[in-house]
């Protein structure tokens, strides 16, 4: 596929991104962008005069509510928390890094319109499974807005710091990329 002129989405595919390399980039953009989340939480919600652990009890709380419907008893809100939220993190940033490797369109982007399509991604899928929360756990209608503004927020740094990595990420798999930038530097500096 050839570079086209005056056309902004014409830049080649990056035709190394293997699904597994993907999923691979996209995990490791779950994780950093988990960790964003984080520490966001843990310097706000003291802020704010809310225990850190806060949201954790909370989504510790729907696991448990969800797995009793199954049958399953769990206990250990808090610990069942941390788990949920560090595993789902790295499993929906594998879902995405799945999704860009087959979709050509979403790798020929800017990294503005790349960190939007992360943002759209992260606020979509993570509102989907928000939603399970006010309903488990019967929240009232004051809380469950909290619990969704506070969602969209950090779920919006998630996205960011995905978005980030894996569009860098990606373009280390660029053939030629890392020849490129050698050459804007040496250019700047020789």
């Amino acid at each position: 596929m050839e570079k086209l002129q005056g056309n902004s989405m014409a830049s080649v595919p990056i035709t190394s991104l293997t699904p597994l390399r993907g999923m691979g980039w996209g995990s490791l953009a779950g994780l950093a962008g988990t960790m964003a989340m984080d520490l966001a939480l843990l310097a706000s919600l003291p802020a704010l005069g809310v225990p850190a652990d806060s949201c954790y009890l909370t989504i510790g709380s729907t696991v448990r509510h969800f797995f009793a419907l199954l049958g399953i008893r769990l206990a250990g809100d808090v610990t069942l928390g941390v788990a949920a939220y560090h595993i789902i993190g790295p499993l929906l940033g594998a879902l995405y890094g799945l999704v860009v490797s087959q979709v050509g369109a979403l790798q020929r982007t800017t990294l503005k319109k790349f960190i939007i399509y992360a943002v759209l991604y992260a606020e979509m899928l993570s509102q989907l499974i928000l939603t399970m929360t006010p309903v488990l756990l019967k929240m009232p209608a004051q809380e469950t807005i909290i619990w969704f503004a506070g969602s969209f927020v950090v779920h919006m740094i998630w996205g960011i710091v995905m978005g980030l990595v894996t569009y860098y990420g990606w373009q280390l798999q660029t053939p030629g990329y890392r020849n490129k930038q050698t050459e804007k530097v040496e250019g700047y500096y020789g």
